[in-house]
């Protein structure tokens, strides 16, 4: 099973793409606020005049982190009145900004914008934990999700719409097939004593329809009495043995002492099922665990701990409980739940310098660039200009690495497509001064 932290990246990735141009507006506004400490002391008089009263100030975001571009808006939003009244105070701000400030109808889509935003974010700070549990709420936290994508996707609004349509499609991609999920994400909500089983079919229902979430259901309950039984044979624990079959013989003794015989039978045979259970057969721990009352939810609640104290009761549940929990759903750093951008240094890359990266970096970043076109055809004396002395330098024998010269070597093409040949050319001559 993919990492749900990963996922849902993606997700709010193609949620960026659609509110591109309407975050620009609200990044533009606080840049041209926070560019000089004039305007940040202009901005925050008049927010005192006005009555605005904010705890946070106004932050700008990097835009290859979606956590800090939900602060900036949640941020921006507080001063909504500042940046409206602003506009009279300051000449030069709609003059520059031109036609990115933002109006009415902006910041009435930021607050929708916001809201979805939040629950995200929220969403991936949970997912994200070190110091909890995180298996026996991967189920829950997929079906928030898929209940967020449906009341987008039945917005009024025709862009909420939009976007939820194609987040639904990313969603459908990893989690939309039933057959490919792993079970191991529905037992552990099984295991989760506030969950069991109470409210499993309707959200099986709520993802896949009610003939398919029924016979999901159904094959979840048959798999997970199939995985205790695995355990119960590689932990067998000596079973109580049942007492003797009752027997409706009663002695003179007991029914001098009782008065009654009936009321006798009766006692005994209530006695016996409590001691025995079931007289026709002996429930397993799994049908115990499932059978009882959920427990109360509470937020000093210690799921390891509630089965540590309960390891007399069910020691082969318990054991299966242990490893099933022990699995993180989310298995990337937390600095890269929120980024929108690919790891560049990764293991196969690891030999390269900080300079080269930075190199790397910068021409990906140019190169996604779709107002800039680009024209091999123009440049294709310099690029094979280039090429050639790269490659008469490789093999003078002046112990640069090949993967130095190589990666060099597509920076400066990749430099010289995008129309920016003073960049290669500064490439160049630290090229020939590393070797002299």
């Amino acid at each position: 099973m993919r990492c749900i932290a990963h996922i849902l990246n993606l997700v709010v990735q193609d949620w960026l793409k659609e509110c591109d141009s309407s975050v620009k507006k609200v990044r533009d506004a606080v840049r041209y606020v926070r560019s000089s400490p004039a305007r940040l002391q202009k901005f925050k008089s008049l927010a005192d005049l006005i009555g605005v009263e904010a705890k946070n100030s106004l932050c700008l975001d990097i835009p290859t982190r979606w956590n800090s571009t939900y602060m900036m808006l949640n941020t921006a939003l507080l001063f909504q009145k500042v940046f409206e009244a602003y506009d009279d105070h300051d000449s030069s701000f709609k003059s520059d900004l031109g036609g990115s400030v933002p109006d009415f109808l902006d910041w009435e889509s930021f607050q929708s914008l916001v809201m979805i935003l939040k629950s995200f974010y929220e969403m991936t700070v949970r997912i994200s934990g070190s110091l909890y549990l995180t298996s026996n709420t991967f189920f829950s936290e997929i079906s928030d999700l898929s209940c967020l994508l449906k009341n987008m996707e039945e917005a009024t609004e025709d862009s909420v719409k939009l976007m939820g349509k194609n987040m639904r499609a990313k969603f459908d991609k990893y989690w939309g097939e039933p057959e490919k999920m792993n079970f191991l994400i529905f037992y552990a909500n099984i295991l989760d004593p506030r969950d069991k089983i109470e409210y499993m079919p309707i959200q099986f229902n709520q993802l896949y329809g009610e003939e398919k979430g029924k016979t999901m259901f159904d094959k979840v309950i048959v798999g997970l009495k199939e995985l205790f039984e695995d355990y119960v044979a590689c932990f067998p624990v000596q079973s109580v043995e049942q007492s003797e079959k009752f027997s409706p013989s009663i002695t003179i003794s007991d029914s001098v002492s009782v008065g009654r015989p009936q009321s006798l039978l009766k006692s005994q045979i209530k006695k016996q099922k409590l001691v025995s259970g079931d007289l026709s057969r002996k429930k397993t721990e799994l049908e115990v665990y499932l059978f009882e009352v959920i427990v109360d939810d509470d937020d000093s609640f210690d799921l390891l701990r509630w089965w540590k104290q309960q390891s007399e009761r069910f020691p082969v549940l318990s054991k299966m409980a242990r490893d099933i929990l022990d699995v993180p759903i989310s298995t990337v750093a937390s600095e890269s739940a929120f980024s929108t951008s690919g790891r560049v240094l990764d293991a196969f890359r690891s030999s390269l310098t900080p300079r080269i990266v930075e190199a790397l970096v910068c021409a990906q970043d140019w190169l996604r660039l779709s107002n800039q076109p680009i024209s091999i055809e123009e440049n294709i004396e310099d690029v094979e200009r280039i090429e050639k002395e790269l490659c008469s330098t490789s093999s003078t024998g002046t112990g640069m690495p090949t993967i130095v010269v190589l990666s060099v070597y597509h920076v400066c093409v990749s430099m010289i497509q995008i129309n920016v040949p003073h960049e290669a050319g500064k490439l160049e001559l630290e090229l020939e001064s590393a070797h002299g």
